[in-house]
C-alpha cells in the first residue's frame, strides 16, 4: 500500500480556520469569561469607588486583565499552530530563534489587548462622565472584555503569516502611539519633537516607549518569516538574485533593532543613542528601498511605482524640513510613517509575487 506524503504548504500561504481552530478559540473564551467574571466581582468588592475614569478607572483593570488573557492565549495559539501544515516550517527553526518569535508575537498580542481595551474604556468614560461601576456591571463588562480579547487573541496567534505580521504591527504601531499622544501630560509635546512623547514618567511614555520596543522585536520576527518567503520565490525562479533573502532579512533585523533601541533609550536618558538608532532605522529603510530596484527584480512592476513614490515622498521630506517648511515633529512623523507605510507595501506585494493575474473571466492569464 503506498503512503501519500502531503505536500508542503507554499511560503506565505495563509493558515485555514478550521473547526478545531474555532472550537478552541470558542471554549477558551468561556474560560476567559468566567475568569473576567470572578476578577471584576473581586475588583468590586475591594475597590471603593470604581468608575470609568477618575483615580481608579476601571479602563486601566480591565486593559489589564485583557492583557493577562492575551499573554496565555496568544502562546497557547501560536505554539499549536505549529501542527498547521503550512506551518510546519517552524519547528525546524532553532529553540532559541522559534522562542524570540514567539515572544515577539506574544507581547504584541498582549500590547494590542492592553492598549485597545484601555483606549475604548477611556473613550466610554468621556460619555459616562463620573458613572460608577457597580457589582454587577464589573462582572457583566469584564466578562465580556476578556472573552472577546480571549477568542480574537486565539484566532489572530492561530494563523500567524507575513502579511498578518504587518497588520499587526501597523495596527500596533498606530494605536500604540496615539494611546501616548491622548494620555500624554504635556499637551504641547508636538511643539518640541516626536520622541518628546517617551520623556514623562507616566503611562503614556511607558505606552510610547514599550510600543516602539515591541515593535522592534516584531519586526525583527519578520525576517524569519521574510527570508523563507523571499528563499522561496528565488526557488521559483521568480527572483533573480539568490541572495536576496539574507540581504534583506539582515537589513530588516537592524531596522528592528534600531526601532526597538529608540524605545530603550529615550532622548532624555542617552541622547545619542536615541538619535543614533533612529538614524540606523532610516539608513536600514533607505537602503532596503534603493537596493531593491536590483536585489527585488522579478517582483511585480507596481511594486518598484510605490517604492519610486516612497522614495520620492522621502526626499522630499528631507527638502522641506532642511528649507525650514516642516517642523521636527512633522518631519519625524512624516518619515516614521514613511517607513511602516512601506514595509506594508513590500510585504503585500510579497504575498502576491509570482502569482498570475485573473482575467475578466476568471481564468488565470
Amino acid at each position: 500500500m503506498t503512503r501519500t506524503t502531503p505536500a508542503v504548504a507554499p511560503a506565505g500561504a495563509t493558515p485555514e480556520q478550521t473547526p478545531r481552530t474555532e472550537r478552541e478559540a470558542l471554549y477558551l473564551s468561556f474560560g476567559a469569561q468566567i475568569v473576567g467574571g470572578v476578577y471584576g466581582f473581586v475588583l468590586a468588592q475591594f475597590t471603593a469607588a470604581l468608575s470609568l475614569a477618575g483615580d481608579d478607572p476601571f479602563a486601566l483593570w480591565a486593559a489589564i486583565g485583557a492583557a493577562v488573557v492575551a499573554a496565555v492565549v496568544s502562546t497557547a495559539g501560536y505554539w499549536r499552530s505549529r501542527a498547521q501544515p503550512e506551518q510546519r516550517w517552524r519547528r525546524d527553526l532553532p529553540a532559541w530563534l522559534f522562542t524570540v518569535n514567539t515572544i515577539s508575537v506574544v507581547v504584541v498580542h498582549v500590547a494590542l489587548a492592553f492598549l485597545a481595551t484601555y483606549g475604548l474604556y477611556r473613550l466610554l468614560a468621556l460619555g459616562f462622565i463620573g458613572l460608577p461601576v457597580v457589582t454587577f456591571w464589573a462582572v457583566v463588562l469584564m466578562a465580556v472584555t476578556l472573552g472577546l480579547s480571549a477568542y480574537f487573541v486565539y484566532l489572530s496567534s492561530s494563523s500567524i503569516t507575513t502579511q498578518r505580521l504587518s497588520t499587526l504591527l501597523m495596527a500596533f504601531i498606530a494605536i500604540g502611539t496615539l494611546t501616548a499622544t491622548i494620555t500624554t501630560p504635556d499637551p504641547e509635546w508636538w511643539t518640541v519633537h516626536f520622541s518628546q512623547l517617551g520623556t514623562f514618567d507616566d503611562l503614556s511614555s511607558w505606552i510610547f516607549n514599550g510600543t516602539l520596543i515591541a515593535g522592534g522585536l516584531l519586526v525583527t520576527t519578520f525576517a524569519v518569516h521574510i527570508s523563507r518567503d523571499l528563499g522561496a520565490l528565488v526557488e521559483a525562479g521568480t527572483l533573480v538574485h539568490r541572495g536576496v533573502a539574507r540581504f534583506v532579512s539582515t537589513a530588516f533585523v537592524v531596522m528592528g533593532i534600531m526601532l526597538a533601541f529608540v524605545g530603550i533609550c529615550p532622548v532624555d536618558v542617552n541622547l545619542w543613542v536615541h538619535n543614533l538608532s533612529a538614524s540606523g532605522m532610516a539608513v536600514a529603510y533607505l537602503v532596503l528601498l534603493i537596493a531593491g530596484y536590483r536585489n527585488l527584480n522579478g517582483m511585480p512592476r507596481a511594486y518598484f511605482v510605490a517604492s519610486s513614490a516612497f522614495l520620492a515622498a522621502t526626499v522630499a521630506s528631507v527638502v522641506l524640513f532642511i528649507v525650514g517648511y516642516f517642523s521636527l515633529t512633522a518631519f519625524e512623523i512624516i518619515v516614521f510613517a514613511l517607513i511602516f507605510g512601506w514595509i506594508a507595501v513590500f510585504i503585500r506585494f510579497l504575498g502576491v509575487a509570482g502569482r498570475k493575474d485573473d482575467t475578466p473571466g476568471g481564468m488565470a492569464a
